[in-house]
């Protein structure tokens, strides 16, 4: 090899050398920046005092949450079975309307939008107006909430009357609902949560993150009922979560939300039982928390942020299901929209049940049978209605437990079918004919 050629090869290796330290050194410089990005983003520009509910002032030290959490007020459109568009469900499905009669949910019941509009959309529904609600109503509507049962007591902020607390509602959902000011670790700030807790037994001290990561939801995402004259915030927990866990709370305790205009028997509204749902379903078996799907990790840069838009998992597939699920996504669209339609389904062969029943009642009492007769066809309405409420007022339409919501169903439209009947022997002057 000629020297021209040597030097000429030891050039290029310098040459190479050179740009592969650059390229190193550049990288590293990269690598560098995005961890000092992951570092200063939850650095504290402004401390956050306890107590303050502003997520604006939040949003300074955490402006990427703050910024996705901003998108509930955005309208994501429809989903088969929900979104964010604020329809009449009443208009869409005028059987609500006779198996709430006398109850102010046969006025007035929408879709929900999301997370920004809690407090609004409460102060605005026509359910606080036609009925004189108590304060506990604004218990997970409005994050002024600890601080009024701070200031106020709980109990007695539960009994003061909602009209009188709604002048000191100012924000619906925010930061603090769920964060800890100082360490931003997830807390609970909602003492019937607590309460509920405590009476099955369970140590909330001794929550893991996972689990507080669905528990800060169940707070609110709840059934509950308003107890004794003080209309105190209640979780009907206490021999359970599952439907008939909660019958035999509500047995046990004399518990009647409302007199039914047309038949006169006492029955229970269920409110939206996700939680309660939820706990039964394979998910939840499986570890998953709320915020997995409907809050799922996403990057920003270097860093792994959970996304506060929450929203159903429909609109996000990507993130919230395929994490877990490595299935296309139309199929995993497919999957949960034909548990929905299935759970639909059997919503509307137990509102049917349920319409038969009423009308059986009614034509009982026209004839003459009298409450006592009545009482056990109007016992097992209420158990009834109960089941097909527990389902329609759950927001995921199935989905969180297709088995137990299945179940629960059938055992609606069976109760039904045995008042519908119990109704028909109780009428005086013959038997009807009971229709199918």
């Amino acid at each position: 090899m000629n020297r021209s050629r040597q030097w000429l090869i030891y050039g290029l290796i310098f040459i190479g050398s050179a740009l592969l330290t650059a390229g190193v050194a550049a990288l590293l410089v990269n690598i560098t920046a995005r961890q000092t990005e992951g570092r200063m983003l939850p650095l504290k520009v402004q401390e956050i005092p306890e107590g303050e509910v502003d997520p604006a002032v939040w949003g300074v030290n955490f402006p990427v949450e703050y910024a996705s959490f901003l998108r509930t007020s955005e309208n994501y459109g429809q989903t088969p079975y929900g979104g964010s568009d604020p329809y009449s469900k009443l208009e869409r499905n005028p059987a609500l309307v006779r198996l709430w009669a006398g109850y102010a949910f046969s006025k007035d019941h929408n879709e929900e939008r999301g997370h920004a509009y809690m407090l609004q959309d409460q102060l605005e529904t026509e359910r606080v107006k036609i009925v004189k609600q108590p304060g506990a109503c604004a218990n997970c509507h409005s994050a002024d909430a600890p601080g009024l049962i701070a200031e106020m007591g709980w109990e007695e902020f539960n009994h003061t009357p909602y009209d009188e607390l709604k002048d000191n509602l100012h924000v619906g959902s925010s930061c603090a609902d769920c964060h800890d000011p100082q360490t931003m670790e997830l807390r609970i700030t909602r003492p019937a949560f607590v309460n509920a807790m405590e009476a099955m037994g369970v140590d909330l001290s001794k929550a893991t993150r996972q689990e507080m990561r669905s528990f800060v939801c169940e707070q609110c995402h709840v059934e509950y009922y308003f107890a004794g004259d003080n209309k105190v915030l209640t979780f009907p927990w206490k021999n359970g979560m599952n439907i008939d866990n909660i019958q035999q709370y509500y047995d046990e305790v004399g518990h009647i939300d409302w007199k039914h205009a047309e038949t006169g028997g006492g029955m229970l509204k269920m409110q939206h039982p996700e939680a309660e749902l939820f706990s039964t379903g394979i998910h939840a078996a499986s570890g998953v928390a709320c915020a997995d799907c409907h809050m799922p990790y996403v990057r920003e840069g270097s860093v792994k942020v959970s996304d506060h838009w929450v929203r159903s998992p429909l609109d996000n597939l990507s993130a919230a299901c395929q994490t877990c699920h490595n299935v296309d996504e139309d199929e995993l669209y497919n999957r949960v929209v034909n548990i929905q339609n299935t759970t639909a389904e059997l919503l509307r062969q137990a509102e049917d049940a349920l319409l038969d029943t009423i009308d059986a009642i009614n034509t009982a009492r026209t004839a003459g049978a009298t409450d006592e007769q009545l009482a056990t066809a109007m016992e097992l309405h209420r158990w009834a209605q109960m089941r097909w409420d527990f389902i329609s007022s759950e927001n995921s339409t199935g989905f969180h437990s297709p088995q137990e919501a299945a179940r629960v169903l059938a055992d609606s439209i069976d109760l039904a079918r045995q008042a519908q009947l119990a109704a028909v022997l109780a009428t005086p002057g013959g038997v009807q004919t009971a229709s199918n």
